[in-house]
C-alpha cells in the first residue's frame, strides 16, 4: 500500500462513518528522531511507532480493529507530551499505554521496561533477571525490538551489559539523542 492509497483509505474510511471518531485514532507525529506513527485506542496509545505508516496501520486493522481514522482530539495531547519530552520538560508520561499490539511474553518485558526510571538505563540481563528468564535474552531483545509504543515505553533505556548502545528501532542516532536528552535533564545543564 503506498502513502497515497492509505491517505485515500483514512478519507473513505472516516466519511463511511459520518463524524463518528474512529475507534482508533491514527496520525503521526514529526520530531526530533524523525516521523512517529501514532494510533490510540479507547485504552491508550497503542502506537507509536518508527515503522512506516501503511505497516503501522495493516497490523492495527488486523490485531485490534478497523474502524481507523484521524481523530486530532486524541491524538494532540500525545503529540503536545512528546514535545514536552523532547524539549526535556517532561519525565514521565501521563498517556495511557495499549500493548494490544505486544504478544504476551513482550507485555512482561515491556512491563519491566516502563519501570526503568527516567535519565537511567538497564541491560538485557537485568531485565531477563527481573522476569525470571535469565536466559531468554534473544526473546527479550526481540520483545524490545518488536516495541509497538517506543519512547513512552523507553526500550531506548535497555542497553548492552558491555555498555555499548545496541539496536534501536529508530536506529542507534534516535537511541543516542533519546539517552541525551534523559541524561542532559537528570544532570542538569
Amino acid at each position: 500500500m503506498t502513502s497515497g492509497e492509505l491517505d485515500a483509505l483514512l478519507r473513505v474510511t472516516s466519511s463511511t462513518y459520518r463524524g463518528d471518531s474512529p475507534d482508533i485514532a491514527f496520525g503521526t507525529y514529526d520530531g526530533a528522531v524523525g516521523r512517529l506513527v501514532l494510533a490510540a485506542t479507547s485504552k491508550g496509545t497503542v502506537a507509536c511507532s518508527f515503522e512506516p505508516e501503511n505497516d503501522v496501520f495493516e497490523l492495527i486493522s488486523r490485531t485490534v480493529g478497523r474502524f481507523i481514522g484521524p481523530d486530532p482530539r486524541r491524538l494532540d495531547p500525545l503529540r503536545r507530551e512528546l514535545d514536552a519530552y523532547f524539549s526535556g520538560r517532561l519525565r514521565a508520561f501521563a498517556t495511557p499505554v495499549d500493548l494490544a499490539l505486544a504478544t504476551p511474553f513482550a507485555r512482561t518485558v515491556l512491563q519491566k521496561t516502563m519501570a526503568v526510571p527516567y535519565g537511567t538505563t538497564t541491560t538485557l540481563e537485568r531485565i531477563g533477571e527481573s522476569i525470571g528468564r535469565p536466559r531468554a535474552l534473544r526473546a527479550i531483545g526481540n520483545a524490545l525490538a518488536s516495541n509497538p509504543v517506543c519512547v513512552i515505553v523507553p526500550c531506548h533505556r535497555v542497553v548492552r551489559e558491555d555498555g555499548g548502545l545496541g539496536d534501536y528501532a529508530g536506529g542507534v542516532a534516535a537511541k543516542q539523542h533519546l539517552l541525551n536528552v534523559e541524561r542532559r535533564v537528570s544532570t542538569g545543564p
